[in-house]
């Protein structure tokens, strides 16, 4: 039988804090993208890499893994987003399972007018708060433990 190894008072101070600033970040730039933009912070965040990707498409699996979406939650929300001209799905000519997600002209506007007044609210809410030594280590922090996760879920895949 496992024994649990308890956070010791740090440890939960330490994480407790994180998980409430996550939390906490998230809807306030989420209502703040929202009431500036229109957009809510998911459209916002399928827009990104669709706007950075060469042609302004991916293929669905890929935009998928880039925002770390499972694919029903996906192709719910690119629905919606595609009801509202924002995006638009092409058939894969070399794979009839797979579909292209597109911006279109809107979802370009959309993006870009949205960018500049997100960017405003992160630096106000989080980037000017810090030093350029704590970037450091906050860059430094979320690699360490998202490359443990990438591990951990390479393992669990394998495994099943």
């Amino acid at each position: 039988m496992t024994t649990s190894r308890w956070l010791d008072e740090r440890e939960q101070r330490a994480w407790r804090a994180y998980t409430q600033m996550d939390r906490r970040l998230n809807r306030v730039l989420g209502q703040r993208l929202t009431r500036d933009s229109g957009l809510s912070w998911a459209d916002y965040e399928l827009l990104v890499p669709l706007s950075e990707a060469p042609g302004e498409q991916l293929r669905a699996r890929d935009l998928a893994r880039t925002v770390d979406w499972e694919k029903s939650r996906l192709s719910h929300h690119l629905s919606r987003m595609q009801q509202r001209g924002l995006v638009e799905r092409r058939e894969c000519p070399t794979d009839a399972r797979g579909a292209f997600i597109r911006l279109t002209r809107a979802g370009r506007r959309a993006i870009e007018a949205a960018a500049p007044q997100h960017v405003a609210a992160v630096r106000d809410s989080f980037i000017d708060l810090l030093s350029a030594r704590e970037l450091e280590v906050m860059t430094t922090i979320a690699d360490r433990v998202l490359e443990r996760l990438e591990r951990g879920e390479d393992a669990d895949v394998v495994a099943k």
